[in-house]
């Protein structure tokens, strides 16, 4: 290596101030997102009596595991909430992939005679909306879908944007000769999409699909709204019955006071809350560090064609 090539190397692995600002600013930015995290973890384990008197702290001076109690007397509940949750998410996300990453391809195809017209169809629905109400009576008198898990899963595969990513992802990182060389040793298009596009677009599909699934495993309004059976109900809508009953109960005028004070002290209405809190969104704190790597590759769309 010559002394020009070496100097140059040298420069580029110098850091600059300006980097090491960025890097302490981003460094600083991910403590604040995680000590909410944190707070939570701790709470959950935080006795009720500490809470009551001086609020949620970092550092609780007496730990308890009052609030889990709480919440696994719900263990048969908690278990089919899980599996409906699990089983929403896994579905639909699957199937959202599956119809976007096709529908996109699709647009990708300026010879398609139909391509304005799904363009149309898809940005029409981002823009304007019927409001809630319409869509109540539309899923509940039209499609007859009220308390089936159908209503978690089937409005939320289609998402205008996702398939607009998509849809740059295929323009800009899969080489149109590849597809074209394809073509013309004889490969149909769905060949030349399940064999050649479809794989190519992993990254984008990591990144969608992780999103789309952090939707699914929170989704608590359609539930609320729709379901009313207990072997339906997911996640996000038992933390808010787990919620509501604690209230109810320790706030009823229809319990004597004495009885209300006896529970008082035996029923963590704040850590149980934390405990489900974190029951909940466990599995998702887990799962993001093998997903976040795809953030940068499938939504950076763009800046280097491949």
């Amino acid at each position: 290596m010559s002394i020009k090539e070496t100097k140059i190397v040298s420069l580029k692995d110098r850091k600059t101030p300006g980097q090491f600002l960025l890097a302490f600013t981003l460094l600083l930015y991910a403590v604040f997102c995680v000590l909410p995290v944190l707070l939570i973890i701790i709470s959950a384990f935080t006795d009720e009596a500490v809470i009551a008197e001086s609020g949620f702290t970092y550092f609780p001076s007496k730990l308890s595991t009052e609030g889990f109690m709480v919440v696994l007397r719900y263990g048969q509940q908690l278990a089919v909430s899980y599996g409906v949750t699990i089983f929403i998410t896994v579905v639909g996300t699957f199937l959202g992939l599956f119809f976007m990453s096709m529908y996109a391809y699709v647009l990708t195809k300026r010879e398609f005679k139909l391509r304005t017209f799904l363009i149309v169809m898809i940005t029409i629905p981002m823009l304007f909306s019927g409001g809630q109400l319409a869509s109540y009576i539309v899923n509940t008198n039209v499609y007859h879908l009220k308390d089936t898990l159908f209503i978690l899963i089937v409005p939320a595969t289609i998402g205008t944007m996702n398939i607009i990513i998509m849809r740059t992802f295929i323009q800009t990182s899969i080489p149109g000769e590849l597809v074209d060389s394809a073509s013309i040793d004889g490969a149909g298009e769905y060949r030349i999409f399940f064999q050649i596009v479809l794989p190519l677009m992993k990254p984008v599909l990591a990144a969608i699909g992780f999103m789309m699934a952090t939707g699914y495993w929170n989704e608590w309004q359609g539930a609320l709204l729709y379901i009313q059976s207990d072997t339906k109900k997911p996640l996000q809508l038992l933390l808010m019955n787990i919620s509501k009953n604690i209230d109810m109960l320790l706030n009823s005028h229809n319990v004597p006071s004495e009885a209300i004070a006896a529970m008082s002290g035996t029923i963590p209405s704040n850590s149980a809350t934390m405990a489900t809190v974190l029951i909940v969104i466990g599995p998702i704190i887990i799962l993001y560090p093998f997903f976040q790597k795809y953030f940068v590759k499938g939504l950076t769309l763009g800046s280097v064609k491949g």
